[in-house]
């Protein structure tokens, strides 16, 4: 990790399109302003680390529902369409 002393109203710069700046200084809290392309995406921390948690629960609950629809129909306790059925949910209306 690199580690760098600024005061209020310095800045760094990360690559070529981001500059972090050191709004101000209080106690325990240091504001800064983050200047970056809006096609790069800047969360704090703790955001980030629930979107990561959120997107791996999805992508576990997308790998099961892949899962069961590789075993065809009548997988996940649901019975297969009865023949005649579009769709299995109901037989078709009298004519």
């Amino acid at each position: 990790m690199l580690v760098l002393t600024r005061r209020p109203g310095e800045s760094v710069v990360v690559g070529h399109e981001v500059t972090i700046t050191v709004l101000e200084v209080r106690q325990d809290q240091v504001r800064i302003g983050v200047d970056a392309p809006r096609s790069v995406t800047i969360h704090r921390q703790e955001v980030y680390d629930q979107i990561v948690r959120e997107n791996a629960g999805a992508v576990t609950s997308a790998d099961a529902a892949r899962k069961l629809a590789e075993q065809g129909p009548g997988a996940g306790g649901r019975p297969p369409p009865r023949p005649g059925t579009p769709r299995g949910d109901k037989p078709p209306p009298d004519q």
